[in-house]
């Protein structure tokens, strides 16, 4: 189970959801219909235990700056930034109670900027209808806003993390880590920031790690994340704004999941046990890797 201040689900935005959302079925990912939020993104997500993979689009820009969190904007930071390029925008961590974990990231010294309320209508397998409630604590980061932060409180994870949802054809069943890519001028203040919520880090070959409590939250130099999943797509070489540029996913039956891997048609690499696609540039910029629960 997900812990607080865990992470939760990074928010991979694409100017096309209905490709992606195709393409990650192909892969053997459960994904939920597209929903929209009313501040003018789309979702469609991968129910995991205590966590999901999310992504998003825009279905109508001229609600992006709606709903207000302070002076933060949820729509429109996805929007502004799916303008320069496709990946990660901003990344949930868990929270059982917004109103506290805000509390202690304000303590740390990270600024929240507002709250967000908002809930969605459910059918369960069963035929039983609900309603979902989320409260947001949005966390910008003017210094690097790809690593912009929010809390997720889920106030009926009955109503999310339901177990015919969880079922994956691909075995996969939640985050082993995530890694961000940063240059030696960015690496030492992201570690120092991170390091007041989750203490001191693991020093790593070509950066660090953080435990966050649901995987690891790795900060690596550009050659560190290239040894670690390959050659990356053209728009995240060319980037300079440090961000989250590819997600470690567990599987539980490695069959399964390459099995789903072959019949994707998508390129993918294999080392061992490990496996990843080769192209981010079809997952939203966003490099898929995969392991085993132990010793992924």
């Amino acid at each position: 189970m997900n812990v607080p201040f865990g992470l939760d689900h990074p928010l991979i935005a694409v100017h096309d959801i209905d490709a992606l959302r195709q393409r990650l079925i192909s892969l053997g990912f459960a994904m939920t219909p597209v929903g929209r939020h009313p501040w003018g993104t789309s979702t469609s997500l991968a129910m995991f235990h205590g966590c999901l993979l999310e992504i998003m689009g825009v279905y109508d820009a001229s609600l992006t700056s709606a709903h207000p969190a302070g002076d933060f904007r949820f729509g429109r930071h996805v929007h502004a930034h799916l303008q320069k390029r496709e990946g990660i925008a901003l990344t949930a961590l868990h929270s059982l109670d917004a109103g506290r974990d805000a509390e202690r990231a304000e303590r740390a010294g990270w600024k929240v900027a507002g709250r967000l309320e908002f809930g969605r209508d459910v059918t369960l397998p069963d035929g039983r209808a609900g309603r979902t409630k989320t409260s947001l604590a949005l966390i910008p980061n003017p210094n690097w806003p790809r690593l912009s932060f929010f809390l997720c409180q889920q106030h009926r994870p009955d109503l999310i993390y339901v177990p015919e949802w969880m079922q994956h054809p691909n075995s996969v069943s939640g985050y082993a880590g995530s890694s961000v890519m940063a240059g030696p001028e960015d690496t030492a203040a992201i570690s120092r920031h991170l390091s007041t919520i989750y203490g001191a880090p693991e020093a790593i070959e070509g950066g660090v790690a953080f435990d966050t409590g649901n995987g690891a939250l790795r900060v690596l130099t550009p050659a560190a994340i290239e040894t670690r999943y390959g050659a990356l797509s053209p728009a995240l070489g060319t980037q300079a704004a440090p961000a989250i540029v590819a997600l470690d996913l567990v599987y539980e039956d490695e069959a399964r999941l390459a099995a789903c891997l072959d019949a994707s048609g998508l390129a993918y690499r294999q080392d061992g046990v490990r496996y990843w696609l080769s192209d981010a540039a079809l997952t939203g910029n966003t490099v898929l890797a995969f392991g085993p629960r132990h010793g992924a």
